[in-house]
């Protein structure tokens, strides 16, 4: 989990420039305005980060929640491509993980147990059998401190939260940065985390993506770098296989429709993929979402080993923004992460962070258009 602070690929930075918006040149800007307060009573911050580009995002304090990616079509019309609510209630009222930091680890732990350094460690059950996305009170229902930056790269928002040592039965007090910059037509996610005691950590943004604006996402064209993937059983618990994508529905190393083959899938995506790496940690490309009609796209890089695809099978109707009703299929995930349940998997790429280490990785969305 140890890496060094300064890696990064210019070589993939200086590609990613060609990949425009074709939007006007706007000035770089943060700016900030109070967006209520939580059940709690504490203050709740939004901030809109404007690149130079156009690209335009909206970040909450609450949860670190992503609300709005507002980015042109291929006629110029600008819309939001994430779920999301232009207030905070919505949030407060159910538990979507819309557009939240999900920690301290993302997606499931079986039976919310794992052995560390030979203690036996119970975290708190909230997925029936299993732990899911940090825990009944995760980092999604948390109140982040918030710094903007005058980063070089862009505009950015940094996020600060401190993990007390058994939260939601986790060890070790972990101190955790996530700080989002706009690039050009980039959205760079970091993640920095230190911990003072062996402890699980996999950090991951839960944005549901649905780049016509809105509407079905089956629909949408995808492309996953990834010739293996990680099968689960029957409540979602990966069985410790990597298998081969080739010859399934699982298979999007090239491009396919997300509808053409999800009824051979029961219950839907919502599945680990064993992204194609030469190098450890290094920044690939990851995946490629495309919405036809829109000419929207998206391309994700990333330094993490595996990236989880959902496809909103749990959307039921019960949310909505403005005359939008979240449905089934409205949105879809692609979660860059460590693989779920690692810690029981001694196959599967370690997420246990050692005192003497420093968890740090970067995750790049780019989003374009193609006519």
């Amino acid at each position: 989990m140890k890496k060094n602070p300064f890696h990064f690929l210019t070589v993939m930075f200086l590609g990613l420039s060609i990949l425009s918006c074709n939007s006007p040149k706007e000035k770089p800007s943060v700016i900030k305005e109070s967006w209520g307060q939580t059940n709690e009573g504490t203050a709740v911050d939004l901030y809109t980060l404007t690149g130079n580009t156009g690209l335009e995002v909206k970040i909450t304090t609450f949860g670190g929640v992503i609300t709005e990616i507002n980015t042109p079509d291929k006629e110029g019309v600008i819309e939001s491509v994430v779920l999301g609510f232009d207030s905070l209630d919505p949030y407060l009222e159910k538990r979507s993980f819309f557009g939240a930091i999900i920690g301290r680890y993302g997606n499931r732990i079986d039976k919310g147990q794992f052995t560390l350094n030979d203690s036996t460690y119970q975290l708190s059950l909230n997925d029936g059998p299993n732990h899911l996305h940090g825990g009944t009170n995760g980092f999604d229902q948390k109140v982040w401190e918030a710094t903007p930056i005058d980063a070089p790269e862009g505009p950015a928002l940094k996020l600060s939260y401190f993990s007390k040592d058994g939260e939601e039965g986790y060890p070790g007090n972990l101190e955790v940065t996530v700080t989002y910059t706009l690039k050009g037509d980039s959205l760079i996610v970091d993640y920095l985390a230190n911990t003072d005691k062996a402890t699980p950590v996999n950090l991951t943004n839960h944005s549901f993506f649905n780049l016509a604006g809105e509407g079905s996402i089956l629909d949408h064209e995808l492309t996953i770098d990834a010739d293996a993937y990680t099968p689960v059983n029957e409540t979602l618990i990966p069985t410790g296989e990597i298998k081969p994508v080739a010859g399934t529905p699982f298979d999007f190393t090239e491009a396919h429709l997300i509808g053409a083959r999800i009824d051979q899938v029961p219950g839907g995506y919502d599945h680990n993929y064993a992204l194609n790496k030469t190098e450890k940690g290094a920044m690939t490309f990851a995946s490629k979402l495309k919405d036809p009609e829109s000419g929207r796209t998206m391309e994700i890089y990333t330094e993490e080993p595996g990236l989880q695809f959902y496809s909103g099978n749990f959307l039921d109707g019960s949310q909505k923004s403005g005359d939008w009703v979240f449905e089934q299929y409205n949105g879809l995930c692609l979660e860059t992460q460590h693989f779920p349940d690692s810690p029981n998997h001694e196959n599967f790429p370690s997420t246990i962070l050692n005192p003497d280490e420093t968890y740090q990785t970067r995750t790049i969305m780019v989003f374009g258009v193609e006519k």
